[in-house]
C-alpha cells in the first residue's frame, strides 16, 4: 500500500496540530517579552513615525534577540541588547530605503492640522505636566512615573519601591489631587 503524496488541507493541519501544541524551547523568552513588551514598543515608536511600523521593528528586533537567545550570557540586560537591535534594524532600513521624493517647481501645500491638535499646545501641555510632576515630592513623582509613564501595574510599583499596595494607592490618589489643581494645567474642574 502506498501513502498518498498530496493530503488535503485539512488532513495537514490535523496532522501538526500535536506539533502545534508544543512549548517553546525557551520559556524564559515568552515570559521576558509578556513582560516588557509595552516597554519595548514604547522605545520602537520613538524610533519610527508609523505606529505599524513600530510593531514590525519591535518583531524584527525581538526575531533577532529569539535567535541569539543561547548566546546571551547575562539576561539582566536584555533590554540593552533588545535596544540595541531596534537601533541596529531601524539604522539597516533607514539605509535601505527608497526615494521616491522627486524635485518639483512648486511645494504642495501641507495638509492643515484640526484646531485641537495643534503640536505647539500638545508640547507646552506636556512641559507643564512635567513642570507639575517635578513640583511633586519625590516618592509621588516616583509612583506617578512608575505608574503612567512607565505603565507598571499597582503591584509592580509597589514591588520596585519596596512598599505596600496600598501606599502606592494612596500616594498616587494624592499625588493626583495635587496635579489636578495645578494652575499651570488648566485642568477644568467639575
Amino acid at each position: 500500500m502506498t501513502t498518498p503524496v498530496c493530503t488535503s488541507a485539512s488532513e495537514a493541519a490535523t496532522a501538526t496540530a500535536p506539533a502545534r501544541a508544543q512549548t517553546f524551547p525557551y520559556p524564559s523568552f515568552s515570559s521576558y517579552v509578556k513582560a516588557r513588551q509595552p516597554v519595548l514598543l514604547r522605545t520602537a515608536r520613538s524610533l519610527t513615525a508609523n505606529p505599524s511600523d513600530a510593531e514590525d521593528l519591535l518583531q524584527t528586533a525581538l526575531t533577532k534577540t529569539y535567535v541569539a537567545w543561547e548566546r546571551i550570557e547575562d539576561h539582566r540586560a536584555l533590554d540593552g541588547y533588545v535596544r540595541r537591535a531596534l537601533l541596529n534594524t531601524r539604522t539597516s532600513q533607514w539605509r535601505k530605503r527608497k526615494v521616491d521624493e522627486f524635485a518639483c517647481e512648486e511645494l504642495p501645500e501641507p495638509e492643515p492640522l484640526p484646531a485641537d491638535d495643534d503640536p505647539a499646545e500638545r508640547q507646552a501641555l506636556h512641559d507643564a505636566m512635567w513642570r507639575a510632576i517635578m513640583k511633586l515630592p519625590a516618592r509621588q513623582r516616583a509612583m506617578v512615573v512608575l505608574r503612567y509613564y512607565e505603565d507598571l501595574s499597582e503591584a509592580q510599583t509597589a514591588e520596585v519601591l519596596g512598599v505596600s499596595v496600598g501606599t502606592v494607592k494612596s500616594a498616587v490618589s494624592r499625588a493626583l489631587g495635587k496635579l489636578r489643581e495645578d494652575p499651570e494645567l488648566g485642568i477644568v474642574r467639575s
